[in-house]
């Protein structure tokens, strides 16, 4: 055999595709990292909401992480059977940014984050949870991204001789695994990309130009009809409404929005133009402006 095979060296292709597929990966992460410093600015630990009183959202991205924790310290661990396959652990870690959190749980929550009063219990159960997902994936991504996950680091928590390189992996309690929680956002999130697929449609209909303009009907099954209530629904498919009704099938019926687009949040509710104070704004939007003096 060759010098490589005799060495039991592992060969690897490159090439100018297989760069920019790297490129977008790391882009990803770097801008989850981002988001989350974003999302943090100000955070103070007197906002942490206990892990009994998260809203289930926020509880099934704590299970997550409970599923990655276990793999990435298979990983490192010497006495593993998995030891050092990173190979395996960091694309799932990747496809957790992009799909778990930046395409769903961060698309959700930012109207939440950026439009909520500030001292909102979903706010700061938000900002709990960010605060989590920052020091775990600062650490994990520690080892193979030194340089990334050491800025991310330092640019919440700057010290002179601090370094994420000296910490051990945020610890992840074993009670925030969720199976029956798990298996029920799996539900959701499959019934919400049939929401998403009809709003797209209605985009290329020029029925509507965002999401926000929609309230679909969802028609569910009696298995599925107790999920969520309706409003919880219009939050997770990021419309201004939605309804719900029992059916044999599941199916989504496209709605249009009743009434005016509030120029904060860009819900279209017909609250707007009631107040006397800002006519432009929902209600909601009024309390938290208020609020913020």
């Amino acid at each position: 055999g060759s010098v490589v095979q005799r060495l039991g060296i592992t060969s690897l292709r490159i090439g100018p595709e297989i760069l920019k597929q790297q490129a977008e990966l790391y882009r990803r992460i770097r801008n989850t990292l981002r988001w989350l410093l974003g999302g943090l600015d100000g955070f103070d630990e007197a906002e942490t909401v206990p892990y009994a009183e998260l809203p289930e959202l926020e509880r099934w991205v704590l299970h997550r992480l409970t599923e990655l924790d276990q793999k990435i310290r298979a990983a490192a661990d010497p006495h593993s059977p998995d030891r050092f396959a990173w190979n395996g652990v960091y694309p799932e870690v990747h496809n957790f940014c992009a799909t778990d959190l930046s395409a769903f749980y961060f698309d959700i929550r930012k109207d939440a984050l950026y439009c909520d009063r500030p001292d909102s219990h979903r706010r700061r159960s938000v900002r709990t949870v960010l605060d989590i997902l920052h020091r775990c994936l600062c650490t994990w991504f520690a080892p193979v991204l030194a340089f990334t996950a050491e800025e991310a680091w330092l640019a919440r928590f700057p010290s002179e001789d601090g370094s994420v390189h000296l910490l051990d992996f945020f610890f992840v309690p074993e009670g925030w695994r969720d199976e029956a929680l798990a298996a029920k956002w799996a539900t959701v999130r499959d019934i919400r990309g049939g929401v998403t697929a009809v709003l797209e449609a209605a985009r290329n209909e020029k029925k509507i130009g965002a999401s926000l303009q929609a309230a679909p009907r969802l028609v569910l099954p009696d298995a599925d009809f107790a999920l969520l209530g309706p409003a919880e629904w219009a939050e997770i498919c990021i419309t201004s409404g939605a309804s719900i009704e029992q059916g044999a099938e599941r199916a989504v019926q496209f709605h249009a929005a009743p009434g005016t687009k509030c120029d904060r949040c860009w819900r279209v509710l017909p609250e707007v133009g009631t107040s006397k104070r800002h006519p432009a704004l929902c209600l909601r939007c009024e309390d938290a402006v208020e609020a913020r003096g």
